[in-house]
């Protein structure tokens, strides 16, 4: 489901801001937590192993307002975008070299290392997302409680950030959202956004001076700093600006590039919306603001055809970047896929749609059972018995290793483990 973010075609991964709860209370930054404890989970054994633990920084996963799973816990403070020479941090910091170099008097201030826990309040309410936008459900944000979230876009930390004072910065993030399987979307991504406030002095240098003429001034800016970023990342190509429409920025745009043969959504942005400003404390001042995905971009720059493959340990894929540089990447694996279908019945009394079952719930079955083994999940069938009007789903499960063949013998396990799963947590009655 798209939710609200300044990147996120149809979320292939955008924008956001955050304050934080529990042993985190400012929201400005929090230590990099990137030790063996939360590294990556690539197999079912390491799933299954860490299934068993409730507890993380606090917060208890079997409480019934949680929806965090141990294997999206333990990822937290992975912080791929922070690791040398990793694709996403080699885009990170091209993105970020572009703005210090365009900067005048004023650099930007970089945050890479904001925590991903924040209140529900800064990542939507604060974002005038309305209270009942379906980004909100359990079925699309992972909240650890009622009033805490694993951050769904960077923008979760924008009102802290301009309420501390600061005018212009960066800030560049893991973040989490519940979503379906398949090459370009994992539950975890990363997002970098860009705000930029104006000083009285620019709109004065400008010729600036009534509100129309200086959201004029905001909007050439931003256009044009986003184009020269646009032709930094991907040569002279072709570009086009979109109306768009995002709840904390008015007006808003996207930009889309001509890019191998056909148009690319890039980024959003906008004008930060005046309610915003107005709650931070800074009055009439105007600003601008964007959003991009690193994946996104990666995947298209690299030529990266898995976003899978970003989470990878693999020498034959972190190798292939050891120069901090944009390259083409080589594929290694040639593995065939393994395919398993699943069936079920989602609503359990006769002529009563009494069903809760939303897809998300299974993806995170498959996901919990089988890690980075799964690549696609996919509804083939929907049945609806013609006397019982009871509703049958059919999802198709592809595993594919990215480093190995795959025995059906080890993916047997694995989809009879899914299917007790799938009874045990959704509830739901398998054919």
């Amino acid at each position: 489901m798209r939710q609200f973010s300044y990147y996120s075609p149809s979320h292939n991964h955008g924008i956001t801001f955050p304050n934080t709860t529990g042993s985190i209370k400012s929201g400005l930054s929090e230590p990099n937590r990137s030790d063996n404890l939360f590294r990556d989970l690539s197999t079912s054994q390491q799933s299954k192993q860490n299934h068993d633990s409730t507890k993380f920084l606090g917060y208890d996963l079997s409480h019934p307002d949680c929806n965090v799973p141990p294997s999206i816990a333990a990822r937290v403070g992975t912080n791929l975008h922070l690791e040398p020479n990793h694709p996403l941090n080699t885009i990170k910091n091209i993105i970020e070299e572009f703005w210090q170099k365009r900067s005048s008097s004023l650099d930007f201030v970089i945050k890479s290392d904001l925590h991903p826990i924040v209140a529900t309040e800064n990542n939507f309410d604060a974002l005038l997302i309305p209270p009942d936008h379906v980004s909100r459900s359990k079925s699309d944000t992972y909240y650890l409680d009622k009033n805490t979230v694993l951050r769904t876009h960077t923008s979760a930390h924008q009102t802290a950030l301009l309420k501390s004072g600061i005018d212009r910065f960066l800030v560049t993030g893991d973040v989490y959202r519940r979503d379906e399987i398949d090459s370009s979307h994992y539950p975890i991504f990363h997002q970098m956004e860009g705000v930029k406030m104006f000083t009285e002095t620019e709109f004065s240098e400008a010729g600036a001076t009534t509100p129309s003429e200086k959201i004029s001034v905001v909007e050439q800016d931003l256009k044009a700093a986003l184009e020269e970023l646009a032709r930094e990342l991907f040569g002279d190509v072709k570009m086009r600006w979109v109306d768009a429409y995002f709840p904390f920025t008015d007006p808003s745009y996207e930009l889309e590039i001509y890019f191998n043969d056909e148009w690319l959504e890039v980024l959003g942005c906008g004008v930060v919306h005046r309610d915003i400003v107005k709650a931070v404390g800074r009055d009439d001042q105007v600003g601008w603001a964007f959003g991009l995905g690193l994946e996104r971009l990666a995947m298209v720059l690299f030529s990266i055809p898995d976003i899978r493959l970003f989470w990878s340990k693999d020498e034959r894929f972190s190798s292939q970047f050891a120069t901090g540089e944009i390259v083409t990447f080589e594929s290694y694996s040639k593995y065939p896929p393994c395919l398993k279908d699943i069936s079920f019945w989602t609503s359990s009394v006769e002529g009563v749609d009494d069903s809760t079952f939303h897809p998300n719930d299974l993806n995170e079955v498959v996901r919990d059972v089988a890690g980075d083994l799964v690549e696609r999940v996919e509804l083939i069938d929907e049945f609806v018995h013609p006397k019982t009007k009871r509703t049958s789903n059919c999802f198709r499960i592809s595993f594919r290793s990215m480093d190995r063949s795959l025995t059906n013998e080890e993916i047997d396990v694995l989809q009879n483990q899914i299917r007790d799963e799938t009874v045990a947590r959704l509830e739901v009655e398998l054919r």
